[in-house]
């Protein structure tokens, strides 16, 4: 085994021979040879303090029973899954990123706007994969820092959800995509910051409140909007476990942050605030707008003044903030900053600290994934029709 070392985060796109993408599709070019096998690893350094437990109680029973729910309830992406489904004949969507009247889209040819669908694609699923990786080295780091017994238990059931996420999103993209995108670099920085604080509870709430509660938003959005029954399947999987993780982190945040001090609890609030705020940005695929050889901020702001993605990025926020505020991270200093991005507005929202069990506790059904009514698309349409409908009323 040969490991080749990295200071930095590779920023090369990965292609890989033998996926499903129609033959008739783009060409990949860059195909991984013999000599590209080798593992890469990028070094990160953390102070971590680790504690022992030696009373063996367990002191909460919410926590044992979404640990036994873990138990319950895995799966396995090479039994679960029906991988040889064919891939969906249509996967472009200019309008939802509003690129519908952008010139250097408009330029492309059929098949290079397929391609760049399928980049679009890669990139975002990537992220997912990636952002799984981070949760599964944080989930590991809390087996030994986290103070209590039951979330030592829970965190040991959370590092082998996130192996099997990293599992299947990897499986998705090297045998049904064939690309792979590196990480972007908001997201690098926010799973950096996590990883490399000492303190347990920052951990908890970058990846349990913040990272964990976007990717809830997300997945959900994929899976009603995709058109990959495949795909479909796959988040509905991880999101059946990404609901515990995000219930867990609430409910054991929610006593431990009355007992911080209120410098202490500023100090956690602004992390929460950063970690949103850049979350925002990692939304762009401006990987892909290099890749094409596009202007970088001229698409960025093209696409972020779209109806569709400005709803969106907003959307993801509905689970974040409301638990932010039941555990009291949503302090009178962060607010107006919260405010500022348009997100604020969510805080009464139902929260995940009142568990719904009956929810969690349904058998895996992956039917109930390809029963998901579109209605989002058609939702975002008829808003998008308002909008417009207005700007041209204001205009007039």
């Amino acid at each position: 085994m040969k490991v080749e070392w990295k200071n930095e985060t590779p920023r090369k796109i990965q292609t890989f021979a033998g996926a499903d993408y129609p033959k008739d599709g783009p060409d990949l070019d860059e195909r991984l040879t013999s000599a590209d096998v080798d593992y890469i690893a990028e070094i990160f350094q953390t102070p971590l303090t680790g504690a022992y437990n030696w009373d063996y109680k367990i002191q909460d029973d919410r926590i044992k029973k979404l640990y036994d729910l873990g138990k319950q309830l895995n799966w396995d992406p090479e039994i679960d899954i029906d991988w040889d489904r064919p891939w969906p004949e249509e996967m472009r969507s200019p309008e939802m990123m509003n690129l519908h009247d952008y010139e250097p889209y408009l330029a492309m040819d059929e098949k290079t706007q397929d391609e760049f669908w399928l980049h679009m694609n890669a990139w975002s699923l990537s992220q997912f994969l990636h952002g799984e990786q981070g949760a599964l080295l944080v989930a590991s780091q809390l087996c030994s820092c986290a103070p209590t017994l039951n979330a030592k238990l829970y965190a040991g059931s959370q590092t082998f959800d996130e192996a099997r996420h990293v599992e299947v999103f990897n499986k998705y993209l090297q045998k049904r995509i064939g690309m792979m995108y590196p990480i972007n670099t908001h997201l690098k920085s926010i799973i950096d910051k996590i990883l490399t604080d000492a303190r347990w509870d920052m951990k908890f709430i970058g990846m349990q409140i913040v990272i964990e509660g976007l990717a809830l938003s997300a997945f959900a959005t994929t899976r009603e909007t995709t058109p990959d029954p495949i795909l479909k399947d796959v988040v509905y999987l991880v999101t059946r476990d990404e609901a515990r993780h995000v219930t867990f982190g609430v409910n054991y945040l929610e006593e431990f942050v009355k007992t911080l001090t209120d410098e202490e609890r500023e100090e956690r609030a602004q992390f929460a605030y950063e970690a949103c705020a850049i979350s925002r940005e990692r939304l762009v695929a401006t990987d892909v707008f290099r890749h094409f050889g596009w202007d970088v901020e001229e698409a960025r702001q093209k696409v972020l003044e779209g109806f569709v993605m400005s709803t969106f990025r907003n959307l993801l926020f509905q689970r974040v903030i409301p638990n932010l505020n039941r555990i009291g991270l949503l302090t009178d200093r962060v607010r107006p900053k919260f405010e500022e991005l348009g997100i604020l507005e969510f805080e009464n929202l139902a929260t995940d600290g009142d568990i719904d069990w009956s929810s969690l506790e349904r058998p895996l059904d992956t039917d109930e994934a390809q029963a998901y009514e579109q209605t989002m698309l058609e939702e975002f349409a008829k808003k998008h029709a308002e909008h417009e409908a207005g700007q041209t009323s204001s205009a007039a």
